[in-house]
């Protein structure tokens, strides 16, 4: 093909393929946990990470990755402690580290409004080798959680009372839910951009629960979707001009869309066959060993 024969592809298809599996494989527990907007307002957080890293020299991703990390735990503390004035404090926070990282890439003498709208809403050309590099590593650590903790990530998401009577480390496995939200986030810039981020860890979840029946097939399905979408949205982007992360998450509504048209039927035949399963068990049954054929008038 003649897509793969350009190394900036490549590079981006990798991207594409370790984004597609991390950000649902994360993006399940949020939405259990009724946090779909987490990576929202991670993404506004990163922003000044962004900006520090142009200001200061440095990687842009690392040193998001360092201020999206410190953003999550603030805002897990929030979560947390602040009862009366929490969304408040969640609110300041998300519009100042937009704010911070608009004013800290202008103020960086390598920073461009260019550079800036690249990692809002993501692009293909300027996936570096470094970067890709950087994705790696830290996809490898999200799909290490991920995987590796999901019984206990998801006692926590399910009930956290009940994983806490059951022994179960519940502050540090909330603040782990939180890193590895923010650790994602940043993964998923290069390529979807950070204001479209949080679609791509909730909407593949949201599409593979209007057909999964338990938490693992949700799990496999949502990385199955975000996977499709994110190469085909790449793809897309190649052959149409097209923006990755605009693309990209289109696609995924789409999917839910279609999967949620086809969920309704699905449900209804599932129904059907249960009330069948049901008569020829009880017309299996012999007659003479009813229950109602046992009383005595």
């Amino acid at each position: 093909m003649e897509m793969l024969q350009d190394a900036f592809m490549q590079r981006s298809l990798l991207a594409a393929l370790l984004i597609g599996i991390t950000a649902p494989a994360v993006g399940v527990y949020l939405v259990q946990r009724r946090q779909a907007l987490m990576g929202d307002g991670i993404g506004h957080v990163a922003m000044t990470g962004v900006g520090l890293g142009f200001l200061l020299n440095t990687s842009p991703i690392w040193m998001a990755t360092l201020v999206a990390i410190a953003g999550s735990v603030v805002m897990e503390l929030i979560r947390t402690y602040g009862k009366a004035r929490g969304d408040l404090a969640l609110a300041l926070l998300f519009y100042g580290g937009m704010a911070g990282g608009v004013l800290l890439i202008n103020l960086s003498p390598t920073g461009s409004n260019a550079k800036l709208s690249s990692f809002l809403f993501g692009s293909l050309s300027l996936v570096s080798p470094e970067d890709v590099v950087t994705i790696a590593v830290l996809a490898a650590f999200v799909i290490l959680v991920t995987v590796g903790l999901r019984r206990q990530l998801f006692a926590v998401s399910q009930d956290e009372g009940f994983a806490r009577v059951t022994g179960l480390p519940v502050r540090l496995l909330n603040l782990l839910i939180a890193v590895t939200a923010a650790v994602t986030v940043t993964v998923a810039m290069r390529v979807v951009g950070l204001l479209l981020v949080s679609a791509l860890m909730v909407v593949p979840v949201a599409a593979a629960q209007q057909l999964a029946r338990s938490f693992r097939a949700t799990f496999v399905l949502a990385v199955a979707i975000g996977t499709v979408v994110t190469l085909s949205g790449t793809t897309a982007s190649y052959y149409q001009d097209l923006p990755p992360g605009a693309t990209i998450v289109l696609l995924a509504i789409g999917v839910f869309i279609a999967l949620t048209a086809l969920a309704g039927p699905l449900a209804r035949r599932r129904a059907r066959a249960a009330v069948t399963a049901t008569a020829v068990c009880d017309a299996k049954v012999p007659a003479g060993r009813r229950p109602s054929d046992d009383v005595k008038v």
